[in-house]
């Protein structure tokens, strides 16, 4: 019959027959086989009737009520009677405690799901269950096998985005008498913007074979189910998504615009202080005091800060205000456009609001909106598709932002394999439920 201590502690096909304090903290826990299967022989399943000897082994397990308990396991070694059966003797065994396993089931698996699910490192983890590091990371890869599934569910809306691992990594090829890139330092992910799968995949290399290599390798019918790709102004993802996925409708990400629109600002600025002021800004310049106010949102700052900006610029010498001004107001101008994105707005407005960003660029004899004209031409028709749908990149970026977690709590990665499968894990907690409080 099954006692108290033997439900406590848990161990299927085990039972407690003793307890003792070993005066070190902790105690030691005598176990017997309560389970039946383990006197059958593992190659032929014939239960076994002859005993050879009787063994102790010493199983470390998971602490037990806060302490670390030792267990004392005495089993049994059989003789296989069975004529023709290879194995002539073996030790019972079951499934928490396999046959030459120093460690229980239990005690690996949460190992693994230390790292997979609670976000720790593999040397955390392996700290704080007493087992070294190579069990650890044994542990992690044999249950991110169990919970990540091999092929990812369809996805309606793809998002596309890279990321930097580490340094690239060279080889001298004697045959083309060139070196020759064995580990790019460029990794490509892969991430559902629809259903919060996470990050799907991740490949080496930032190049159109490599993101054409993964979507291709999809079934058809899952490729005919994205509907749309959300992508930053990367013509090697605009070029994979037209061989790989040309029904689906390309989005730019409104992220990246902004960005490029506040550079130009920035690059007018330190261009006239050079030229007018013969050197680069300094604090006592007036244009450089408001650098970061330039670029904020207007409609995101109070009236007050708009009107000193404004009185600044106004201040400043006509060959230094001036530019920077009209900079700033072209840049306003393209951030107006974008913020439309938010109300759903008719054809007719956008356009007006993109001719008068296309007249202040080419009003002005400033390059530099010369050339974030020209890109805003280039990209257009993904722009409007970020304008009507408002689908954004920004499931990409936050997945990016966990990886770069993760390689910093790993203080980097050797191992690229090691890496996306530790990111993978990492970035679908939530859909696995891990995340969720409830």
């Amino acid at each position: 019959m099954v006692n108290d201590t033997t439900r406590l502690l848990g161990l299927e096909g085990l039972a407690v027959v003793g307890v003792e304090d070993d005066g070190a903290g902790g105690p030691v826990v005598h176990l017997v086989t309560a389970d039946e299967q383990a006197r059958c022989c593992p190659d032929c399943g014939t239960p076994a009737v002859r005993v050879k000897q009787w063994t102790t082994t010493r199983p470390r397990d998971l602490p037990v009520a806060g302490r670390t308990s030792r267990l004392r396991w005495r089993k049994r070694r059989w003789f296989c009677d069975l004529a023709g059966c290879r194995r002539r003797t073996f030790t019972e065994q079951v499934t928490q405690v396999p046959a030459r396993a120093r460690l229980t089931t239990r005690l690996r698996q949460a190992a693994g799901a230390a790292v997979a699910d609670a976000g720790r490192t593999v040397v955390q983890a392996a700290r704080d269950h007493g087992i070294s590091w190579p069990v650890a990371a044994a542990a992690f890869t044999v249950h991110a096998a169990a919970v990540l599934p091999v092929e990812p569910d369809p996805v309606t809306v793809l998002g596309i985005d890279e990321i930097r691992r580490g340094k690239p990594r060279w080889i001298w090829d004697e045959q083309a008498a060139s070196w020759t890139v064995t580990a790019d330092r460029w990794h490509v992910g892969f991430v559902d913007l629809s259903n919060g799968q996470g990050l799907l995949a991740q490949v080496e290399g930032r190049t159109t074979a490599a993101v054409t290599g993964w979507l291709t390798a999809r079934p058809p019918a899952w490729r005919e189910q994205v509907q749309a790709v959300a992508i930053d102004m990367c013509t090697v993802f605009k070029a994979a998504i037209r061989q790989s996925l040309p029904h689906a409708l390309l989005v730019v990400d409104h992220f990246h615009i902004v960005q490029l629109a506040n550079r130009a600002v920035t690059e007018v600025r330190r261009r006239t202080t050079l030229t007018q002021r013969g050197r680069r800004g300094r604090g006592s310049d007036p244009e450089w005091r408001i650098r970061n106010r330039l670029t904020r949102s207007a409609a995101r700052m109070p009236g007050k800060h708009v009107d000193r900006l404004a009185d600044t610029l106004a201040a400043l010498p006509t060959k230094i205000g001036t530019p920077i001004l009209t900079a700033w107001n072209a840049k306003e101008d393209l951030l107006d456009l974008l913020a439309t994105a938010r109300h759903q707005p008719d054809r007719e407005h956008i356009h007006r609001l993109l001719h008068r960003f296309y007249t202040r660029c080419a009003a002005s004899d400033l390059p530099e909106l010369h050339r974030l004209a020209t890109t805003v031409e280039t990209w257009w028709p993904q722009i409007l598709a970020f304008l009507t749908t408002g689908i954004t990149n920004a499931g990409s970026e936050g997945t990016n932002r966990v990886i770069k977690t993760v390689a910093r709590d790993a203080y980097g990665f050797r191992n690229p394999e090691n890496q996306r499968l530790r990111t993978r894990t990492a970035t679908t907690r939530r859909h696995r439920g891990h995340l969720n409080p409830a």
